[in-house]
């Protein structure tokens, strides 16, 4: 059995990256048979419950107040809103649901109906994720005693690189959260976000950092930028189609992600609209999942539960909840 190290270096790290294609793959599918079923891929839906009017200033986000995105700031959904979409997830197969808000931290005010809406999806059988920002003590302790299973909190990228994405939050900022989240509890969801115009260099600081975390994320999603008009990011890469991330690299992402942190869930996250069926099986070999499904994450759209369930049925893969037959049931129509 492979260890479980969070001693890594940058240096073993950019070694791996270094590794030829075929050999880097192996090696990665051996260290994920180690700890997890190699064709099941965990099934989890994305719900944005509070669209746009964030403070914060990320490169990358339409819903920035600071972009100008064409996308309108709404009002937190109601509670009832939020549990008919969790329904309508699990009968679509997903085990996971995520709830997201644009916040750069919840104000008080909305703590009861965040906790209304962790413990509604709980009783449907679900785990829960959340997203929100930074937390206080008091909420991270009110959101532990609603039985939140996860806390979604990504790094971004490198701390290197981390300045020329956003500037209104720390990276110091982000881990505090995160070891906030840890001793309260709740597992922690963070990855971040490839294809920003940075280089290998700041995929290996960003996942160096994640794997020398003192817990590794129980959850690492792996984003790919979908470059979105009247965003910083979005508008430079316009420009710059060559500083996009080619697919390889991305499996290659994906697969040092497994090799260093070889018990966490890595999710194939955003981006996996514009992947061809043969990256996303690349992506699978190398060590991925789990998966957004449904035809919509935040603000961005998504590959479609019918288009997963016959990817899923062209490779033999299927849901890691006992009831799959979700997607199946939609790759038959």
């Amino acid at each position: 059995m492979t260890l479980i190290r969070h001693d890594w270096t940058r240096e073993e790290i950019a070694a791996l990256f270094e590794l030829p294609f075929n050999t880097l793959l192996w090696q990665a599918q051996s260290v994920h048979r180690q700890y997890h079923d190699p064709n099941a891929v965990q099934l989890s839906t994305l719900l944005s419950i509070k669209t746009g009017g964030c403070a914060e200033n990320c490169g990358y986000c339409s819903q920035s107040a600071s972009h100008e995105t064409g996308l309108k700031a709404s009002k937190l959904m109601d509670v009832d809103e939020v549990l008919n979409a969790a329904r309508e997830a699990k009968t679509k197969g997903s085990e996971r649901f995520c709830m997201g808000a644009a916040w750069r931290s919840p104000k008080d005010r909305d703590m009861d109906s965040i906790v209304a809406m962790i413990e509604g999806v709980k009783e449907l059988g679900l785990e829960t994720c959340m997203t929100l920002g930074m937390l206080s003590d008091d909420q991270t302790g009110r959101l532990a005693a609603a039985g939140l299973d996860y806390y979604n909190h990504n790094l971004d990228s490198s701390p290197e690189y981390y300045g020329k994405v956003v500037t209104t939050r720390a990276y110091s900022d982000r881990l505090e959260t995160l070891e906030r989240v840890r001793q309260a509890g709740i597992n922690v969801c963070c990855g971040g976000i490839v294809g920003m115009g940075e280089d290998r260099s700041d995929r290996v600081g960003f996942l160096h950092k994640l794997a020398t975390l003192p817990e590794h994320p129980g959850s690492v999603p792996i984003n790919a930028l979908v470059p979105i008009k009247g965003t910083p990011l979005g508008d430079m890469l316009a420009g710059l189609p060559e500083a996009q991330i080619d697919d390889i690299e991305f499996v290659r992402t994906v697969a040092v992600a497994r090799i260093t942190m070889p018990a966490s869930v890595v999710r194939l996250s955003a981006g996996r609209e514009s992947m061809g069926e043969a990256t996303q099986a690349l992506c699978f070999l190398a060590g991925a999942n789990s998966i957004f499904t449904g035809d919509r994450l935040l603000t961005t759209g998504n590959q479609g539960s019918d288009a997963d369930g016959k990817l899923f049925a062209k490779l033999g893969l299927r849901g890691s909840l006992n009831d799959t037959e979700g997607l199946r049931a939609i790759a038959a129509e």
